[in-house]
C-alpha cells in the first residue's frame, strides 16, 4: 500500500523468482523463547568458517605452533607427578600416576579451554554481532569445536603413554570414547553458554573466570582419586559436571569402574539441566546482545 497516494501496489513474481525467493517470517518472542536449534544447522557454513578461523590464528606467529597442544598437558602431568605423586603420595588406584593424571587432564583441559574461550566469545566478536544477523549460538559453539583440535593432538600422546606403561585399552574403550567426548563437549557447552551470555551484560565474568577455573579443577578428581571422597558425599560430588566426565574417561581407558557409575549418571543429569537452561537463557537474552555488547 502506497501511504502517500493510498493506492495498492501489486508485486508480480515469475515462477523462477518464486523458486529462488525465500520468505522469512519474524515473530516476537513469547514468554518462553523458542530454541530454534535448526537455525544453527542452516548457518553451518558460518560455523565452519569460525572454527577454521580460530584454528588458524590460535598458534599463528608462535615458535612452537601446535606443539603447545602437547606441551601444556605434558608439563602439567610432570608437575602433578612430582608434587602429588611422589611428594604427597596421593593414591592413584594402582595406576602409574603420570597415566592417572594425564587421562584426567585431557578432558579437563578441553573443558577449561572451552570455558575461557566461549565466555569471552560474544564480546570478542562484537563487530560481527552488531553488523549482521545470524544465530548467536554459533559463536560459543565454534569455540568449543576449536578445542577438539588440541584434544586430538594431545590424545596421541596418551596412546604413547599407555603403550609405554604397558596398559592396553579394550575394544569397548574405543567404543565408549566418542560418547564420553560428546559428554565432555556438552559439559563445556552447558557452562560456556551461560557465561557467554552473562559476560555480555556483566563484564565481571572475565575477571572471575580464572579463579573459578582453578577452584573447579581442585573440585574435580583430576590430581586425586574420587575414592578419597566418602560414600555419603558421592551423590553431592557428582553434581559437578566434570566429575562424571573425568570418571568416565578413567573408567573407559583404565578400567576403574568401581564407584564411578553413580557420579557419572548424576553428572550427566546435571549437564542436561545446565544445557537446557542455558539454551533458554541464551535465547532470551540474544535479542539484547547487539545493543549492549
Amino acid at each position: 500500500m502506497d501511504s502517500a497516494r493510498g493506492t495498492a501496489v501489486r508485486l508480480t513474481l515469475t515462477s523462477e523468482d518464486a523458486e529462488r525467493s525465500q520468505v522469512t517470517i519474524i515473530k516476537p518472542q513469547g514468554r518462553w523463547p523458542r530454541l530454534r536449534l535448526h537455525d544453527v544447522w542452516e548457518y553451518r557454513g558460518l560455523l565452519y568458517f569460525l572454527v577454521w578461523r580460530d584454528v588458524k590464528v590460535r598458534y599463528k606467529q608462535t615458535a612452537l605452533g601446535a606443539a603447545w597442544a602437547i606441551l601444556q598437558p605434558v608439563l602439567a602431568t610432570i608437575v602433578f607427578s612430582i608434587f602429588f605423586g611422589r611428594l604427597a603420595k596421593v593414591p592413584s588406584d594402582g595406576v602409574p600416576y603420570p597415566v592417572f593424571a594425564y587421562v584426567a587432564l585431557l578432558p579437563w583441559q578441553l573443558f577449561a579451554f572451552c570455558l575461557g574461550e566461549s565466555a569471552n566469545s560474544l564480546v570478542s566478536n562484537q563487530n560481527l554481532i552488531t553488523k549482521v544477523y545470524f544465530p548467536r549460538l554459533v559463536i560459543p559453539l565454534s569455540t568449543v569445536l576449536t578445542g577438539l583440535v588440541d584434544f586430538g593432538v594431545a590424545f596421541i600422546v596418551l596412546l604413547i603413554l599407555l603403550f609405554a606403561y604397558g596398559i592396553v585399552p579394550t575394544a569397548a574403550s574405543f567404543v565408549l570414547l566418542p560418547a564420553l567426548l560428546l559428554f565432555a563437549i556438552a559439559a563445556a557447552m552447558s557452562v560456556g553458554i551461560w557465561l557467554s551470555a552473562l559476560n555480555v551484560q556483566f563484564r565481571d565474568v572475565r575477571y572471575t573466570l580464572p579463579f573459578l577455573t582453578q577452584i573447579w579443577m581442585f573440585a574435580t578428581p583430576v590430581v586425586y582419586s574420587s575414592h578419597l571422597i566418602p560414600d555419603k558425599w558421592r551423590p553431592l560430588y557428582g553434581l559437578n559436571p566434570m566429575t562424571g566426565v573425568v570418571e568416565g574417561f578413567r573408567w573407559a581407558l583404565l578400567g576403574h569402574a568401581k564407584g564411578a557409575v553413580l557420579p557419572i549418571w548424576i553428572s550427566a543429569g546435571m549437564v542436561v539441566l545446565l544445557l537446557v537452561g542455558g539454551l533458554f537463557y541464551f535465547r532470551r537474552m540474544e535479542s539484547t546482545f547487539a545493543d549492549i555488547v
